[in-house]
């Protein structure tokens, strides 16, 4: 069963292949933002304690800097946030209970999968919210969808580090001006802009998708 169709049969010639390059969580997923709250709520917290604790709390921001680089495993993570969320929440599996609902995007799948049937590269540039005992790649099921994964953890670098674009860059093996890079977050989309790569702001993902169909000369339809 395939779940996209690409708008045409042949390949692209080696001068139309572009290179797509796409976020996973607010692209490849839906955005988190209502589950996370959910499960808050089912935890016994306040609804924006999962995004005030990584995003605005100090050691919160701090723990999270560091899982996302790959300096502190996701299972230590999870200890140590928890304790930050509140004394009663158990920290097994900390990031996995919290993501587990968070459903993925299948129409930009679709899309990604309908440019890989058309010759476009992929490569997926991800900020890591640690791999182990929770990958959240597998969990989505999207990792063998990519010719090159950039994930923070297992590079060192992060969004928005210019380094992390020019290293995905050579990776891909396609000129910037034939790339596209998509991401949920604004302060991500300049640096890639400024290497010559074409930007897409995903605020939402029917509208993403149609930017992209047109941009790659493909469409992606959702099939049984």
């Amino acid at each position: 069963m395939s779940p996209s169709t690409v708008a045409r049969d042949e390949h692209p010639r080696e001068h139309e292949q572009r290179g797509l390059i796409l976020d996973f969580a607010g692209v490849l997923t839906a955005r988190p933002v209502d589950v996370h709250s959910a499960w808050c709520v089912s935890e016994g917290l306040a609804p924006g304690a999962w995004r005030g604790t990584l995003g605005e709390h100090p050691e919160g921001r701090r723990l999270y800097t560091a899982l996302e680089i790959g300096a502190m495993g996701q299972a230590e993570w999870n200890r140590r946030t928890a304790a930050l969320l509140g004394r009663h929440v158990d920290p097994v599996n900390l990031m996995g209970r919290a993501w587990a609902d968070v459903p993925a995007a299948t129409r930009m799948i679709a899309l990604a999968r309908a440019a890989r049937s058309a010759g476009h590269r992929l490569a997926l540039l991800s900020n890591s919210f640690g791999l182990d005992p929770f990958n959240p790649y597998e969990h989505v099921g999207i990792w063998d969808l990519f010719d090159v994964h950039v994930v923070s953890e297992l590079v060192g670098l992060a969004k928005p580090d210019p380094a992390i674009y020019r290293l995905t860059l050579d990776l891909i093996g396609v000129p910037a001006e034939r790339c596209v890079f998509v991401d949920d977050h604004t302060i991500n989309l300049p640096p890639a802009s400024e290497l010559g790569i074409t930007t897409v702001h995903a605020t939402d993902e029917d509208t993403a998708v149609a930017e992209l169909e047109a941009l790659l000369g493909v469409t992606a339809r959702s099939g049984a």
